[in-house]
């Protein structure tokens, strides 16, 4: 037998009080509930990790996006913008932040005077460098208990519940 979880308690509670709602939309709410759940959970563990470093996840965020880009010119508000998913005041105060931490400057584009690019400074460039392996690990211990094959399960599944609601390629 499966082992239970907090969520089997709460779809059970739903189940003996209202026998009339359709277990197939307590398995639903059971579904939302666990990723929720799943997420305070990462949410918590990454935000401990980043706070070692002085950082939270929203600037270790942008400074992954700037590294992973590869580009020495730096990237656009823009596409940092649509990257992180918030609203452009947030990349504002997130590139603030990072720039009084000496970890990313701002320059305009040698095309287009009128954009803003951002880039990391070879601190910043250190310290994402430096981090990186040991966030990978963090995350790797929250699918250690998943095998090869279900974690590419998950990751179809995620992928298709993201696509569903819009959440498409950066680019």
């Amino acid at each position: 037998m499966t082992e239970r979880d907090a969520i089997d308690d709460v779809w059970d509670q739903w189940h003996l009080e209202r026998p009339d709602i359709d277990p197939k939309s307590l398995d639903v709410m059971a579904a939302v509930g666990r990723m929720n759940r799943l997420r305070r959970y990462v949410d918590q563990t990454l935000r401990s990790y980043f706070a070692e470093h002085g950082l939270d996840f929203s600037e270790f965020d942008v400074l992954a996006t700037l590294r992973r880009s590869g580009g020495v010119e730096g990237v656009s508000a823009g596409a940092l913008l649509r990257s992180a998913m918030v609203t452009s005041g947030a990349i504002t105060n997130r590139v603030d932040k990072l720039t009084a931490k000496g970890l990313v400057e701002r320059s305009v584009a040698a095309d287009d005077r009128r954009s803003v690019l951002v880039k990391l400074t070879p601190e910043g460039r250190r310290l994402v460098d430096d981090i990186l392996l040991g966030h990978l690990e963090n995350e790797e211990r929250f699918l250690a208990v998943l095998d090869e094959d279900e974690r590419d399960q998950l990751n179809t599944l995620l992928r298709k519940l993201l696509v569903a609601q819009g959440d498409l390629r950066l680019g």
